[in-house]
């Protein structure tokens, strides 16, 4: 009796600690990324200059793409790029068809509770973009017909900020700017160096004018699952050497720099948590 008790409790303290390894193996995001070679990233290819299609190349390109290469060369894999929208960034991480969200994705209380965020890589303010005779400010805009990006904080922030307002949220930008050109919409927002960006690429853009006033600080950090802390290590690393070694800076003046469509001066630097 005693030996078949025996037995069976090492039996079972066998099987509790094959479970635990099991979990152990299933949680280190980092060690599957490096043993299939490849990291998945989500990364928008309709978002310039974040992420958009080259039309010569038809490669995605843009800001975030560029920290998800030095990403994937600092883990010492392939990149694999997922193109996304806003509003499945998350699903796809949660999912595991994605390792990582490198989309323009604004640290918040409510996400950080379903996925971890790396340190700040990028910081922004949220603007409004309305027909150039429209009004200059913010407040003229609180009963007004606001276009947004489904799935985004500009979205959010809206109706905390302007609850009398009425929120139609879009797929993404450009279907946003078309509500605009059509009247169906008499202002649309989003982070301001995104509207710089799709108001240099409109051929109607003496049309349009982005207004001064930010609407919200972001923050923009690179979206790990939650509680793969290797693999968010390895990120906030790499990130912080990018802005050492001086990289993280060209990457930026390579998108917002004085020579871009988009010129933005850098008044942030990534910093370790």
């Amino acid at each position: 009796m005693a030996t078949s008790l025996h037995t069976k409790i090492t039996a079972l303290s066998a099987l509790t600690l094959l479970s635990a390894l099991s979990f152990s193996a299933h949680a280190d995001k980092l060690a599957d990324i490096k043993a299939a070679g490849v990291v998945k990233v989500a990364t928008f290819d309709a978002n310039p200059p974040f992420g958009a299609i080259d039309p010569k190349s038809h490669d995605i390109v843009g800001y975030d793409v560029d920290f998800a290469k030095a990403l994937a060369k600092s883990l010492g894999v392939k990149l694999e790029l997922v193109a996304t929208n806003p509003a499945n960034r998350i699903p796809l991480l949660q999912s595991g068809k994605v390792d990582l969200i490198v989309a323009d994705i604004t640290i918040t209380p409510e996400r950080a509770q379903v996925i971890d965020f790396s340190t700040p890589y990028f910081v922004t303010g949220q603007q409004f973009l309305v027909p150039a005779t429209a009004a200059d400010k913010l407040e003229a805009y609180s009963k007004a017909r606001i276009g947004a990006v489904k799935g985004t904080t500009g979205e959010q922030t809206l109706h905390q900020r302007f609850p009398q307002s009425r929120v139609l949220a879009y797929d993404d930008i450009p279907l946003a700017l078309t509500a605009l050109r059509n009247g169906n919409v008499q202002a649309i927002t989003q982070d301001s160096t995104i509207l710089a960006g799709l108001l240099a690429e409109a051929p109607d853009k003496a049309k349009f004018k982005i207004l001064p006033d930010l609407l919200s600080k972001e923050e923009i950090g690179v979206g790990v699952g939650k509680g793969e802390t290797a693999l968010l290590k390895a990120v906030n690393d790499e990130l912080v050497n990018l802005e050492k070694s001086g990289d993280a800076a060209k990457i930026y003046d390579t998108w917002f720099g004085p020579q871009t469509k988009t010129p933005a001066p850098r008044s942030f630097k990534i910093e370790a948590k």
